[in-house]
């Protein structure tokens, strides 16, 4: 399609905009789309905007990362794109059964085996500890926080979510801990000092477990947290807690029966499990697992997120966990990616004398903004589910009300 014919075809569909405003400059034309909040201004550096446009998210990603345009806002460009896109998922809910068959034969033979899990895993986890490091807070969690009081710092935020996960669980000075996704060792440095629990923790990050290593060692933990580099279907032996944070969206959709019967074989008969996990609209599940999106491609290789709906349904039919408790924290994580943005953005000079160009840079930035704006218009949630087994007699209290940042 000709630049001319796919800027009226976009621009068709911006005059449908319900919800924000979005101005859009391209040379000496404004065109105004849309009213209210939020608002967000593009400004169009290429004509080839257009065309790259018409593949959706992932041309909106990757025509930003190539700098086809610019934004005033950039989490609000997106935000207003996910709050207008009823009718879009509607038309790809039309398609599904004819859009479906063909997913299922592109993908029929293409599985998360441990080699793919470590490549694409390699992929994301291994691009640099020293980046992580600038993004993220000095407890190198990578996953939501939870801002309980105002003015916390991030740091805060994240010992307090992990707070949270070592009290529904009750973990104490008896317990052993095995993790599944180690990140950093953030977790299981917390849970080890903190309770006295032993932890075993696992990643198939090369680099993450050399970090992960170091701040066992420089805490003096070494007696209590042991960290092994096992693909989860590999570990063996029984343990009284199970903890996996934000590693399930990494499982693949033909694999989550296969990730809950690993935390029920894990788990001693009154054991029991806290996961935390990013899930996306159980409406939206089936049209989005699977699809070619921005993230996929150029993110997280064959990453896929869980409904509410499909955790439930995929421990139902492995092994004998049940669901004994669920928190939403949704509305945290907007404010979590928000802090890592602007320690990326803060550390801009720094992350290009490391040789993470500006290309890499815009790249990341938009991912963030990307999260930023699905969890804002609830296309995307998190979650804290306790899942026991059958002899579990323990009970999870009831939360305390976290900090609103909702507004």
């Amino acid at each position: 399609m000709s630049e001319r014919a796919a800027r009226r075809a976009i621009v068709a569909l911006l005059k449908r905009i319900r919800v924000g405003e979005l101005v859009v400059r391209e040379g000496a034309t404004r065109r105004v789309f849309g009213s209210g909040l939020p608002r967000a201004t593009v400004t169009v550096r290429s004509p080839a905007v257009w065309t790259a446009l018409l593949r959706g998210g992932r041309g909106l990603g990757e025509s930003y990362v190539d700098r086809l345009w610019d934004a005033d806002d950039l989490t609000a460009v997106i935000e207003i794109a996910a709050r207008n896109l009823g009718g879009i998922d509607r038309l790809r809910g039309r398609l599904l059964p004819l859009t479906g068959a063909l997913r299922r034969l592109r993908t029929l033979n293409v599985r998360n085996t441990p080699a793919r899990s470590r490549h694409d895993i390699a992929a994301h986890y291994d691009l640099g500890n020293d980046m992580f490091e600038l993004m993220l807070d000095e407890t190198m969690m990578y996953s939501c926080a939870v801002f309980e009081r105002p003015k916390m710092t991030l740091a805060e935020a994240s010992r307090a979510k992990l707070d949270r996960i070592c009290a529904k669980l009750d973990l104490g000075r008896h317990d052993h801990v095995v993790e599944i996704g180690s990140g950093w060792g953030g977790f299981a440095i917390h849970a080890a000092s903190t309770r006295g629990c032993r932890v075993t923790t696992t990643t198939i990050s090369r680099e993450q477990r050399e970090l992960a290593q170091a701040r066992v060692d420089e805490a003096g933990l070494g007696d209590r947290v042991t960290i092994l580099g096992e693909d989860y279907r590999h570990l063996r032996g029984r343990f009284d807690k199970l903890v996996s944070l934000e590693m399930i969206e990494a499982v693949g959709w033909k694999d989550f029966g296969t990730y809950f019967a690993s935390c029920s074989r894990l788990l001693a008969p009154d054991g029991a499990m806290a996961l935390q996990a990013i899930t996306i609209d159980d409406r939206l599940y089936e049209l989005d697992k699977a699809s070619r999106t921005f993230i996929r491609d150029w993110v997280f290789p064959n990453g896929c997120l869980p409904s509410v709906e499909v955790i439930a349904r995929e421990v139902a039919r492995s092994g004998d966990l049940r669901v004994v408790d669920l928190e939403d924290i949704t509305e945290h994580y907007p404010e979590t990616l928000r802090r890592w943005r602007l320690n990326v953005e803060a550390n801009a000079a720094r992350l290009a004398a490391l040789g993470y160009d500006e290309r890499f840079q815009r790249l990341w930035r938009f991912y963030l903004c990307y999260c930023e704006a699905g969890f804002i218009a609830r296309r995307i949630g998190d979650v804290q589910v306790v899942l026991a087994k059958p002899r579990w007699t323990g009970t999870v209290e009831p939360h305390e009300a976290a900090l609103s940042l909702a507004g």
